[in-house]
């Protein structure tokens, strides 16, 4: 993902403001690094099927990334998780102030639906890649999942409702990621369901896994404060640290498993994914 790095840094936006810090904060939070799995996701489908559409999909990506970058803003906020580190440096509250934070993430969320609309693809395309974003990172999704997880702090829910959690909250927007891939390339709808499903499961996959680095690693490892999720309904707290093992060795043997059935095109676009992520909890 080294040229989308580099679109990222080209394209974050300038603003006509005489605010001392806004267009700074935001270009802060941008590049500030990550993983960019949901951008490597879209990105790995289009090259797969169509790769002349690779490089007007960076546009599509980046919304991804602002989209994903404002929730993890507003993750970090006061009212809601209190973190002060994400990625490895000062979370926007601390560094600027909370107004900023809020503002900044609210931009982000916005913007990302500007970067859609203004893409170079098809306007039905444009249209479904928007509503695929907001069903699954809004009300019924990404949001939803964020209110459920605030309001049972100090309330232990059963394994099933964890998972009902984490799939709004994390699995959603990984899976949407594929999919917005899958429509900007035209694939059959049997195969983008099928893709979905693939990327809830391996949403789950990446929240037990953060969930057991919280609990196993140190902050410096990871980026951000361990330790974090002693009241909250994590894999965790629900399971203890050798189910939470046994869960996610589950969730990972039938993800690869799924990844056998796809074709060889997207097995191939896909593989490296299998290899950096699917036994990351394993060390």
């Amino acid at each position: 993902m080294h040229n989308f790095e580099d679109y990222i840094k080209s394209n974050t936006p300038t603003v006509n403001s005489f605010h001392p810090f806004y267009e700074e904060a935001i270009r802060y939070i941008l590049t500030s690094g990550g993983k960019r799995f949901r951008p490597f996701l879209l990105c790995s489908i289009v090259k797969a099927y169509e790769p002349l559409l690779l490089e007007s999909s960076y546009q599509i990506a980046l919304a991804l990334e602002a989209f994903h970058t404002y929730s993890l803003i507003h993750d970090d906020l006061p009212s809601m998780d209190n973190s002060p580190l994400r990625r490895g440096i000062e979370t926007l509250h601390i560094k600027y102030n909370t107004p900023t934070a809020i503002l900044v993430g609210d931009a982000l969320n916005t913007y990302a639906f500007e970067l859609i609309s203004t893409s170079a693809f098809r306007d039905d395309v444009k249209v479904e890649l928007t509503k695929l974003l907001a069903q699954n990172g809004g009300l019924s999704g990404m949001v939803l999942g964020q209110a459920i997880d605030l309001e049972f702090e100090n309330r232990p829910l059963s394994l099933e409702e964890v998972e009902i959690l984490h799939i709004n909250k994390t699995a959603k927007l990984i899976a949407t990621s594929l999919v917005m891939g899958a429509v900007i390339v035209g694939l059959d709808s049997k195969l983008k369901d099928k893709l979905y499903q693939f990327g809830l499961d391996l949403g789950l996959l990446f929240q037990v896994q953060d969930d057991i680095l919280d609990a196993t690693q140190t902050q410096e490892s990871v980026g951000k404060p361990t330790g974090f999720d002693e009241d909250k309904n994590s894999f965790i707290n629900i399971l203890g640290l050798k189910e939470s093992m046994v869960y996610a060795d589950r969730l990972a043997n039938s993800l690869e498993e799924e990844f056998q059935s796809f074709d060889s095109k997207l097995q191939e676009a896909l593989e490296p994914l299998i290899n950096k992520y699917l036994y990351r909890h394993k060390g």
